[in-house]
């Protein structure tokens, strides 16, 4: 039944799952809107560095053939969502939130989906009966900088399954399956009851499979925890969370692993499963947000 399960989760569907959720996000997001003179700035640079990069490599026609080929397919198969957050998010990332005293984050992905199951801080995460997988508790505290308890701030929490797979993005899952927008404590605590994630390969029947393969690269990203915590009056965090001792933590194909983002497992006291432990510090919205 596994099998079957990841044999059906396509770098089609995902990737449509993806494009749509975002276009959902970019219709809900009024402040998306691009300044004449940055998209001037920024795309003149980018074609520059193309250019450049041709003139260097002495592009050969057919080199540029099979580049506009793989790219009218990047499209067909719906995977500008899992190339850009694959190659590029990370070092967005890293520019937005470079001012930050609080915790690091990391990117996004393209597996989120907005309207999870609200939970108390105390939450088990929905889940098939028969979920696979080692029981895992995450637990920790939000904080502001300076040590404020952050009272009620919101833990959003979604990861891949023992298969590797999300739910919304894979068939044959619950519509909320390891997904939900958990409510801390009056002390900014919580504690999650879920399934440790898989590591995973990134679609590679598609167009970055491709890409993947030509350049000799491998797929893998390292098991991880996906969260988004806010509080009232505090810019938003956005994380992965990832395991030590996972294979993949040092070459993660999306770059996106950093060393304060690293969890170490302990054994939970009952001998089921295992416990980790993350606060997150946030910093103060800025002035106009």
């Amino acid at each position: 039944m596994t099998t079957a399960r990841v044999e059906k989760a396509t770098a089609a569907g995902s990737g449509n799952a993806a494009t749509a959720t975002f276009r959902e996000k970019q219709r809900s997001d009024a402040s998306a809107v691009a300044d004449t003179k940055r998209v001037d700035t920024l795309v003149t640079e980018l074609l520059t560095a193309a250019h450049d990069i041709i003139r260097r490599h002495q592009l050969t026609y057919a080199e540029y053939d099979a580049l506009k080929a793989w790219l009218i397919q990047v499209g067909e198969d719906a995977e500008w969502p899992l190339f850009l957050d694959v190659w590029l998010e990370h070092v967005v990332e890293e520019v937005a939130t470079a001012d930050r005293e609080g915790s690091k984050g990391t990117i996004e992905g393209p597996y989120y989906a907005p309207g999870a199951p609200e939970l108390p801080a105390d939450a088990t995460l929905p889940m098939r009966d028969d979920e696979p997988g080692t029981p895992l508790l995450f637990q920790g505290q939000v904080t502001a900088v300076g040590g404020a308890v952050l009272a009620g701030a919101t833990v959003e929490i979604w990861h891949a399954d023992d298969d590797g797979l999300y739910s919304r993005f894979a068939p044959d899952l619950p519509e909320w399956n390891l997904r939900a927008s958990v409510t801390a404590d009056d002390e900014g605590s919580f504690r999650i009851n879920t399934m440790q994630p898989a590591p995973y390969q990134i679609p590679t029947d598609g167009s970055c499979g491709k890409l993947i393969a030509a350049a000799g690269w491998h797929a893998w990203r390292p098991a991880h925890l996906h969260l988004k915590v806010s509080a009232s009056g505090h810019q938003l965090i956005t994380a992965q969370l990832y395991f030590r001792g996972d294979e993949h933590v040092a070459d993660d194909i999306a770059s996106a692993v950093k060393p304060e983002l690293i969890l170490d497992p302990v054994p939970a006291a009952d001998g089921m499963g295992d416990v980790v432990t993350h606060d997150f510090v946030l910093d103060p919205a800025t002035q106009g947000a």
